[in-house]
This record gives structure tokens, sequence and C-alpha cells, in this order.
């Protein structure tokens, strides 16, 4: 059966209580929106030429930065249009579309973020065996392992979501749709589809935080057995930003999706921007200038585009 539904469009209230900084506020979202995408753009272009990069470790930190790119791609542009344009209203098929797609890219950057924690744990714990056990062919399974996950965590919620009635009431109080929001909005009983996507996003959350969290106490456990406090600290930052990553990400999203009963909103919109601005943001320069590695990677490319440029002037 269709969606029968007298609503076409829905307004994003935004931030409604910051009126007079409007603009400010929507360049300092563009400016952090392009800093996202050149910082995570600047990952990728560092880690396909360099051979030396071509390990499992930054075969899914590629990855994880196109979901960065993807995630603020989904929900920036149009809040920063809102913000300029003074236009609040999104269709219906576009709210469904980027309620759709930030679901699906969270919850698959959150089991990424599980398999590199895997990733580190083998490397860390078990360092002779970790090129055999951590080969391309299982790269590539648990990447597409991890879409797989997202999708059927994903894909239940949103037909349920397609398919409810809207009557009259269009106005969603953030500054993208978010699915439990728009869900509240619909005049049919919502209890059995509300139910559904939280039940989905404890699973992905608690799931793969259980297995982050297993995977950093046995390499904890692996660092301390450590001779030297030199080998602590050599071995820790190998691991550091990643750590970093998912305290903020884990913390954030937790905040917002596993408490269904929490009313402020004002909070909600808060955390989500510090999941949708500040740690894509964080995670551009965690991962590059905090690792050895991608740091010579960048020196690297730097001198030889400092060489190219030389060329003709010394022929």
């Amino acid at each position: 059966m269709l969606n029968h539904t007298s609503v076409t469009e829905f307004l994003l209230l935004g931030f409604p209580s910051c009126h007079h900084q409007q603009r400010l506020m929507a360049i300092t979202l563009l400016a952090s929106y392009l800093v996202i995408f050149v910082g995570n753009l600047l990952i990728i272009s560092l880690v396909l030429p360099e051979r030396d990069l071509y390990r499992p470790m930054y075969f899914f930190l590629c990855n994880l930065s196109c979901l960065e790119i993807f995630i603020a791609t989904s929900i920036l542009p149009k809040a920063i249009g809102n913000l300029l344009m003074g236009n609040k209203a999104i269709s219906f098929p576009g709210c469904l579309t980027q309620c759709y797609f930030y679901s699906l890219l969270g919850s698959i950057q959150f089991v990424l973020l599980a398999v590199m924690s895997y990733d580190r744990y083998v490397a860390i714990c078990h360092p002779l065996q970790y090129p055999m056990l951590i080969n391309t062919q299982l790269c590539l399974q648990l990447l597409l392992g991890s879409w797989a996950a997202g999708f059927l965590a994903t894909v239940i919620s949103a037909v349920l979501v397609a398919r409810m009635p809207f009557c009259n009431a269009n106005r969603i109080d953030h500054f993208f749709c978010n699915s439990m929001l728009l869900i509240k909005l619909s005049c049919a009983e919502t209890q059995i589809v509300e139910l559904i996507p939280f039940v989905a996003s404890s699973i992905i959350l608690l799931g793969s935080l259980g297995m982050t969290a297993m995977s950093y106490l046995y390499i904890i456990n692996t660092i301390l057995r450590l001779p030297s406090a030199s080998s602590w600290h050599k071995t820790f930052s190998t691991c550091s930003s990643h750590f970093t990553f998912v305290i903020l990400g884990y913390g954030s999203c937790i905040f917002m999706y596993v408490q269904p009963s929490s009313h402020h909103i004002s909070y909600n919109k808060a955390v989500a921007l510090l999941n949708t601005v500040v740690t894509p943001l964080m995670s551009a320069f965690l991962f590059s200038l905090r690792n050895q590695m991608m740091k010579g990677a960048l020196k690297a490319a730097w001198k030889r585009r400092v060489i190219n440029f030389r060329e003709p002037f010394s022929t």
C-alpha cells in the first residue's frame, strides 16, 4: 500500500534561538564543511599513490574518510543553504532521503570503527600473525560486511517511515531530517515504528562499541606487559587517534539515539553538531597530523610538488 499524505514538504527549524547569528553560523558551517571535505580528501590522496601505505590500517582509514565526506555532504550543504537563504523547506522525498543516508552512513561508520579496532588488536597483540590474518581478501570482506550491516540496520525502518501518513504537522525542530523526530509527526500509530530504529541503532552502536572495547582491553593489557615506557608510547601511538575518534563518535551518538525519552532538543542539536561537524573535523587532523607515516607521506608529496614546480625553470 502506498503512503497517502497531505504533507509535501517539511520545515527544518534549525537554530531559532540564534536568529541574529544565522549568517555567522552559516559561514562557520561552510568553513567547517570545506575543511572536512579537503582534509579527508587529502588523506585519500596521500594514501592511494603511496605504496608504503598499502596496509589494512590505511585501507580502512581511506574508507572512513570517504564516509566522513558523505555524512557531512548529506547534512551540511542543506543546513548552510537554509541559514543563508532563510528557506527552511525540504521536500518530502528529500527529507526521507536525508534521513536514510545519514542513518545508513552513520551505521556503516560505527561498524567500520569496530573493524579498525580489531585490526589494531591483531597488529599489536599478534604482530607475527598479522600479515597472514589481516590479508586483502579479509579486508574486502570486512568492508563489505560493514556496508551490509549498515544496510540491514536501516532499510526496514526507512521503508516503514516512507509508508507512514503525515497529515498536517510538518515542522521539524532540528537542522536536518532526524528519523525519530520525523516519526513523531505522523498522524498514525508510531509505537512500533519508533521501536524498530531504536533497537537497530542500539544493536549497531552497542554491538560495535562492545567489540571495540574488547579489542582495546586486550591492546591495553598487551601494552602494559611491554618492558619500557618508550615501548608503551610507541605502541599506543599507533591507535591513539582511532581511540580518540571512537570516544567522540560513540559518546555523541549514544546520547542522541539510545535515549528515546529525551526531550532536550537543544542538547540533541548541540550533540548532533558535535557528531556531524566537530568529530569529522578532528578526524582529518587526528589521522593525518598525529600519524608519523601520514606526515611522512605528506612531506614526500610536498617535495614531489616542489620538484615538479622547479623543473621547468631549471631547464
